[in-house]
This record gives C-alpha cells, sequence and structure tokens, in this order.
C-alpha cells in the first residue's frame, strides 16, 4: 500500500521498483545527510533537542506529547548506558501507517533513531516491530545490515567518535505490548504488562537505565526537521500542530490507504483524496484516530479539521491518525460490539476493572446487538465504563470504554431501538449493500 499524497520527503515513498526501500535509494533522496551534517559540523547535543522543540513535532503513536520535551527529560549527564526504542507495535484496529513506513522507508526511522542517540547521549536502541508483520521486520534487519556496512551505525559513525547501534526486536502481537512500559517488559523477556509509573522511563526503563520511546512516524520525521529546520517544519502544519502527518484511511470509502497530509486540512479534502464516500453514500459517523478514539458524528467531522486540536473539540482524539469511515449502511450497536471485542480479548488482565470491565461491555453490547438486550443495558454500559475509566495501570481501559460512551452518546437511538424491537435500526439488507466495516453476517 503506497503512502499517497507525500509531502514530507522523508516520509514520502520512492515506488520506483521493488528496491526503493534500499540504502542507495534512501541517499538519492538526501537520507542520511541530517545525520551526516549534525557529526561533521559539531552541532550540539542540545541544539538538535532545540531544533525538534521549534518544530513542535507530536508523539505520531497516540498520545501528541511533544517530542522535544520528552527528549529533553533524558539525563543526558547519566554515566551509563542509555537507550532510544522505538514502538513499531502497531496493533490497533484501523492503523497501518507505521508499517508501510518500514515497508517502504526504512532507513528514515533509522537516521532519526540514530538522531535522537546523538541528541540524548544514547548507545544503543531496539526497533520493537509488531508480531504480525514477520517479512517487514526482516527488511528492516536487512536495512540495518546496510546502514552498519555503509558506516552510519555501529562505532564511531562516519569518523566522529559517536558510537550507536541498534536493533530489531520482533513482537508476538499482543495490544497491550504497545504501551511503552509493556514494550519494554517485552524486550526484557517478559511478560507484556505495563508497569507502574512514576517511575518514568526517562529515569528507569529498559534494563532499569534511562530510556526514550517514540513513535515510527515520529522517528521518520526528525530526519526532515534537521535538514529544513524546525520552524519551517511547523509551518508546514499549523500553530501547536507542527508538520505533516500520516493518516490510515480505511472503512467505506473508494481508495482506502495512507495519506500524508498537512496537520490542519480539512478532513472533506482528506475524504477527497481517498476517493470519497463509497457508492456515495452519507458519512454517518468516523472515528478518528483508531478504535479506541470516540466516535464522531458525520455532520461535525465533515466540520473538522486533521489536527489535535479540531479533533479534540469534536469531542475525540487524533490518536495515531488511523481514520475509519462509516457509511449510513453501518450498524453502530454491531460495529461497537466488534470493537468491544477486541478490548476484551487484548487486555492483559493485570488490573481487575479492565480485566472484568472488558469482558463486560462485550457482554452486554453483544446481548443487545443479538436481540437480547434489557431496558437497563444502556445505564449498566455507562455505569461499568465509569468503574473502569482511569482506575487502571495503563490506558487500555480508558481505550475500551471512550468508544462504548461515544456510541451511546451519539447513536443512543439505535441501541435503544435494539433493545426495544429486539433488532436492527438498519435493515440486515442495507447493511450488506454498504460491503465494508461492520456490516451483518446473518
Amino acid at each position: 500500500m503506497a503512502i499517497l499524497g507525500a509531502i514530507n520527503p522523508m516520509l514520502s515513498v520512492g515506488l520506483d521498483g521493488d528496491n526503493a526501500w534500499r540504502l542507495a535509494d534512501y541517499v538519492k533522496r538526501d537520507g542520511y545527510s541530517s545525520l551526516r551534517r549534525i557529526l561533521e559540523s559539531g552541532i550540539g547535543q542540545g541544539d538538535v533537542i532545540n531544533e525538534v522543540k521549534k518544530s513542535v513535532l507530536r508523539g505520531r503513536g497516540g498520545a501528541g506529547f511533544p517530542t522535544g520535551l520528552k527528549w529533553s527529560f533524558m539525563p543526558r549527564s547519566f554515566p551509563g548506558d542509555k537507550y532510544v526504542v522505538c514502538n513499531s507495535d502497531e496493533g490497533e484496529p484501523g492503523t497501518f501507517k507505521d508499517r508501510d513506513i518500514l515497508r517502504y522507508n526504512p532507513h528514515a526511522v533509522i537516521e532519526g533513531m540514530a538522531i535522537a542517540a546523538f541528541a540524548m547521549g544514547a548507545t544503543r536502541g531496539y526497533n520493537y516491530i509488531h508480531g504480525e508483520v514477520w517479512e517487514i521486520y526482516q527488511r528492516f534487519e536487512e536495512a540495518l545490515d546496510e546502514a552498519r556496512a555503509a558506516g552510519f551505525l555501529g562505532r564511531n559513525i562516519l569518523g566522529s567518535g559517536f558510537d550507536f547501534d541498534l536493533f530489531a526486536h520482533h513482537g508476538y502481537g499482543a495490544y497491550i505490548c504497545g504501551e511503552e512500559t509493556a514494550l519494554l517488559e517485552s524486550i526484557e523477556g517478559k511478560k507484556g504488562q505495563p508497569r507502574f509509573k512514576p517511575p518514568f522511563p526517562a529515569s528507569f526503563g529498559l534494563y532499569g537505565k534511562p530510556t526514550t520511546i517514540n513513535n515510527t512516524e515520529t522517528f521518520a520525521s526528525v530526519p526532515y526537521i534537521i535538514n529544513m529546520g524546525g520552524e519551517s517544519y511547523l509551518e508546514a502544519g499549523k500553530p501547536n500542530n507542527g508538520g505533516t502527518k500520516l493518516f490510515s484511511v480505511s472503512g467505506h470509502v473508494n481508495r482506502p490507504g495512507n495519506y500524508e497530509v498537512p496537520l490542519g486540512t480539512p478532513f472533506a479534502a482528506l475524504l477527497e483524496m481517498a476517493g470519497g464516500m463509497r457508492g456515495g453514500r452519507k458519512l454517518k459517523g468516523c472515528i478518528p484516530g483508531g478504535s479506541s478514539a470516540p466516535v464522531v458524528p458525520g455532520p461535525t467531522m465533515m466540520d473538522c479539521t486533521m489536527d489535535y486540536d479540531s479533533i479534540s473539540k469534536a469531542g475525540s482524539m487524533l490518536g495515531s491518525g488511523a481514520v475509519i469511515v462509516m457509511d449510513e449502511t453501518t450498524c453502530m450497536v454491531r460495529a461497537l460490539e466488534r470493537l468491544s471485542y477486541f478490548y476484551y480479548e487484548e487486555s492483559c488482565g493485570q488490573c481487575t476493572p479492565c480485566r472484568e470491565g472488558t469482558s463486560w461491555l462485550y457482554k452486554v453490547v453483544h446481548r443487545i446487538e443479538h436481540g437480547n438486550g434489557r431496558a437497563d443495558d444502556l445505564d449498566l454500559l455507562a455505569s461499568v465504563t465509569t468503574n473502569i475509566m482511569g482506575r487502571t495501570i495503563c490506558a487500555l481501559g480508558d481505550a475500551a470504554s471512550m468508544p462504548v460512551q461515544s456510541f451511546i452518546k451519539h447513536f443512543r437511538d439505535e441501541f435503544a431501538y435494539h433493545i426495544e424491537n429486539r433488532k436492527c435500526l438498519v435493515p440486515v439488507d442495507v447493511q450488506r449493500a454498504g460491503s465494508g466495516f461492520f456490516t451483518a453476517t446473518a
């Protein structure tokens, strides 16, 4: 799947042939020029961090935390080992951008991680790659071999005296390992379960050493920021939303795929890039930031711009940038049932509110969808979500609860109809006509 509409040359894809991802092609596109410039010109660690701060690059994995500020938390004077870790454990429904970056442009991630390691004084890094994309893990290993052979990784990089080596770590498909501390536990060979915080990874991370974790797209953006300058990168987006962003558009659109656009692009323009609504139908609802983000009704979504602030004002989150588009043929009860099942299956079970609560969310929504709903089920769902949110070690409990709350808030009539009439408000033949996400199988 190609990355379309690309603006950022560090993320854009050559696609000239099967070898477009290799080092030779990356160097032709000025690859590793940012790392070379830093190491050969004597730019200081603090200067690199300040440039990233100027760019207002926010974490592209979901949280949206300012990257430069996060890097500044690392104790640069710490005498022992420090680590940089890339979170490529892309497992949330609707999200598929990071695997394409690794598939088509892995050296951008490698260069970004090397620059980050220089800025924070780290000498070792790991890229934790989702367990269900084995061929991408293999490709990244090949890219690492190319980078080492060319002197961009290892000891005394480009004769600068800077040492940094990078390794790929293959996950095993657990969604919970996308949580940064569970990811660290997994790299250490332990069961992938989140840690209590504090301490935070910047002070006690991988193997108990200072560690910074960023997303794949975040690291891939860093070389471009260094080359063009932080302020210019910021201007490519909008205030407080620097640069470009990849959006994984799926669902009832004519051309699902990854689209890179400046932050602040109108949702309507992104939808047009994706070929518009399939069959010319109306937009009923949209999940703008991956399955854990609250759903937004169609009319509200059409007024949004694709940036952190606008989506927040609409009552949702930009998250990972996974845009799930649902047209008028979608049964919202069935859609929520499928999402609730995912979080029920993926809870690690460490926290009682999440372990038991996600099970109840799925069971109640399931019985509503299958004609066994009860009059008090909507109040019960509200109660369960309230008792999950904010009471777990990590955010999976919140991720399971927010879709339930938002679906019922915006599409309560469908849930009430299911309960009262023992059937769906959207006729089965209409759902089947949609031929897309969350359509009826009965």
